[in-house]
C-alpha cells in the first residue's frame, strides 16, 4: 500500500463560504477529441515562446525596430502573466468551457493579426494580444487535467503536457527559422491558424462540464482585475526595463517601482471589499497553496539559468554552433517528462511535500555542479548537467502542481491552478532582471583590456582578446549559476518549514 495524503477540508472553510460547489474530477476517460484540444492548446502556448526568437533578424530586417524587439518576448509574457489570476478565477465563476474558447478565440486573432502586421510597433501590440489569450490558454488547460482526471490518473496527463513542453522547446527553433529562411517570418503566427482553429472546435463540440449549481455565480470583481492587470504590468515593466532602458536606481526606475508598490498596496484594499475576489486572500492563509506559491516562484526564478544563460555559454566558451548550443540545453528537456511521468510512483510512498523537496534537493546540486565545470570542458559536461537538472525539476513541479489542485474542490481549482502559475512567471521575470543584473556587473568587472558589454561580438571575432573574453563570460555564467543554487535551497527551505508534510487533500480525491 502506497502512503496517503491526509484528507479532510480546510479549518475555517465552511464558516469563510470556501467550500467547494461543483463536479469532482470526472469518474472515466475523457474523449480522444477533449484530450486532443488540451495538448493542442498547450502546443500552441509552448511553441509559441520559443518558436520567435530564430526568426528575429528577418523580422527586424522587415520591420524595422530593432532597438524594441526585445518587447516582441516581453510583452507577451507580460499579458500572460497579469492575467493569469484573472482568468483563473473566471473559469471558476463562469465555468472552464468559456474561458477556453475565449483564450483560444484571442489567440487565433492575435496570430492572425501578428502575421499582417505593417511596422513593429503593431507586431508588439498584436503580440500581447497573443499573450491575454495564452494566459487564458495557459491556466485553464492546467485546471482542466485536474477536472477531467481522478488524482491517481493526473500523472498521465500532466506528463504528457510536459511532454508537450518538451517538444516544443526542441521543435520551436528549428521551425521558426525553417520558415523565416525558406518561407516568410509571418508564417510562424499565420501557421497557429489550422491547429486554433481545430481546437476550438474540438472544445466547442466536445468538452462539456457538468451544471454549475444555482448562485454559485457571484459578481465579477472587475475593479480588482484591473488593478491586479496594472500593478503587474507596472511592476513587470520596470523590471523588464530596469538596467537596460535604464540604470536600476534611475528616476524611471524608481518611480516605476514606487507606483508599483502604490499599486500592490490598491490591490491589497480592492480585494479586501470585494465580494468575489479575484486574487482571493485564501490562496496565502492556508499553509499548502502558499508554499508552493513560493516554491513555484523560485522554480520560475531558477529557470532563467538554465534557459536564458546556457545557450551563451555553449556558443561563447565552448565555441560552439547555435544548433548544437541549443542541443545542450535540451537536454533538461528531455529527462524532465520522464522525471514527472515517473514521480508518481515515488508521491505515492513518500507524499507529495517529500517528493518535492527530494527533487529540489537534487535540482540545487546540480545546478552548484554547473559552476564547478572545468574550463573550458566539453559539450558532454554542461548537457549531463541539464539532464540531471530535468530529472530533478520534474520531481519537484508536477508533485507540486497535482498535489495542490487536490486540496481544493471544482469551484476554487482554477483560482488555485492560476495563483501557482502566475507565481512562476513573476519569478521568471524577477529572475531574468536579477540574473541580467548579476551578468552584467561580472562581465563588467572581468572585462580587461577596455572592453565593454557591447564590444564582446567583436571581442570574441579576435583571436588576442577573445581568450579573456570567454573567461569573463564563463564566470558571470558561473555566478548566475550560484544564484539560481540559492534560488533552489530557498524552495527546499519553504517545502520543508512552511508546506505541511502531508497536504490536506479533499475526502473525494484518492491516491489509490
Amino acid at each position: 500500500m502506497g502512503r496517503q495524503e491526509s484528507t479532510g477540508g480546510h479549518p475555517g472553510d465552511a464558516a469563510a463560504g470556501h467550500i467547494p460547489a461543483g463536479p469532482a474530477a470526472a469518474a472515466g476517460r475523457p474523449p480522444a477529441s477533449v484530450v486532443a484540444a488540451l495538448m493542442l492548446t498547450m502546443a500552441l502556448v509552448a511553441l509559441d515562446a520559443s518558436v520567435v526568437a530564430t526568426a528575429v533578424p528577418q523580422i527586424v530586417g522587415d520591420l524595422g525596430g530593432f532597438s524594441v524587439f526585445s518587447w516582441l518576448f516581453a510583452g507577451y509574457l507580460l499579458a500572460i502573466t497579469v492575467t493569469l489570476p484573472v482568468y483563473g478565477r473566471l473559469s471558476d465563476t463562469f465555468g472552464r468551457k468559456p474561458v477556453l474558447l475565449f483564450g483560444t478565440a484571442l489567440f487565433l486573432a492575435g496570430s492572425l493579426l501578428c502575421g499582417v502586421a505593417w511596422d513593429m510597433a503593431s507586431l508588439i501590440v498584436f503580440r500581447i494580444v497573443q499573450g491575454l489569450g495564452g494566459g487564458a490558454l495557459q491556466g485553464t488547460v492546467q485546471t482542466l487535467a485536474a477536472d477531467l482526471y481522478p488524482l491517481k490518473d493526473r500523472p498521465r496527463i500532466q506528463a504528457r503536457m510536459s511532454s508537450v513542453w518538451a517538444a516544443s522547446a526542441l521543435a520551436g527553433p528549428a521551425l521558426g527559422g525553417l520558415l523565416a529562411g525558406y518561407a516568410d517570418w509571418r508564417w510562424i503566427f499565420l501557421a497557429n491558424l489550422p491547429p486554433a482553429g481545430l481546437a476550438l472546435w474540438l472544445a466547442a463540440r466536445h468538452l462539456s462540464e457538468p451544471a454549475r449549481a444555482p448562485g454559485g455565480r457571484g459578481p465579477v470583481d472587475w475593479a480588482g482585475a484591473l488593478t491586479i492587470a496594472a500593478c503587474g504590468s507596472v511592476l513587470l515593466f520596470a523590471l523588464v526595463q530596469g538596467g537596460v532602458a535604464w540604470p536600476w536606481l534611475s528616476w524611471p526606475s524608481l518611480a516605476l517601482l514606487a507606483a508599483g508598490a502604490a499599486l500592490a498596496a490598491a490591490v491589497v484594499a480592492v480585494e479586501r471589499r470585494a465580494a468575489d475576489p479575484i486574487l482571493p486572500g485564501w490562496v496565502w492563509r492556508r499553509r499548502t497553496i502558499a508554499a508552493v506559491n513560493l516554491a513555484l516562484g523560485a522554480l520560475g526564478l531558477l529557470m532563467v539559468a538554465p534557459t536564458a544563460f546556457v545557450p551563451t555559454y555553449a556558443q561563447t566558451v565552448l565555441g560552439l554552433d547555435p544548433v548544437t548550443a541549443g542541443l545542450v540545453m535540451s537536454a533538461m528537456t528531455l529527462s524532465w517528462p520522464l522525471s514527472a511521468a515517473l514521480s508518481q510512483h515515488v508521491y505515492r510512498r513518500i507524499g507529495f511535500r517529500d517528493t518535492a523537496a527530494l527533487g529540489m534537493a537534487a535540482a540545487a546540486l546540480a545546478l552548484f555542479a554547473f559552476t564547478r565545470l572545468p574550463y573550458p570542458g566539453s559539450p558532454w559536461q554542461p548537457a549531463l548537467a541539464m539532464l540531471a537538472l530535468g530529472a530533478a525539476l520534474g520531481l519537484f513541479q508536477l508533485p507540486l502542481i497535482v498535489g495542490v489542485q487536490s486540496t481544493v474542490g471544482w469551484a476554487e481549482r482554477g483560482t488555485t491552478t492560476a495563483s501557482v502559475l502566475f507565481c512562476r512567471q513573476v519569478g521568471q521575470s524577477l529572475g531574468a532582471a536579477l540574473f541580467g543584473a548579476v551578468a552584467n556587473a561580472t562581465l563588467t568587472t572581468h572585462l580587461t583590456g577596455g572592453h565593454t558589454l557591447e564590444a564582446i561580438p567583436e571581442a570574441l571575432d579576435t583571436e588576442a582578446t577573445a581568450e579573456p573574453v570567454r573567461q569573463a563570460v564563463a564566470t558571470a555564467v558561473d555566478h548566475v549559476f550560484l544564484g539560481a543554487t540559492a534560488a533552489a535551497v530557498a524552495a527546499l527551505a519553504v517545502l520543508l518549514f512552511l508546506a505541511p508534510r502531508r497536504f490536506p487533500v479533499l475526502p473525494d480525491q484518492q491516491l489509490s
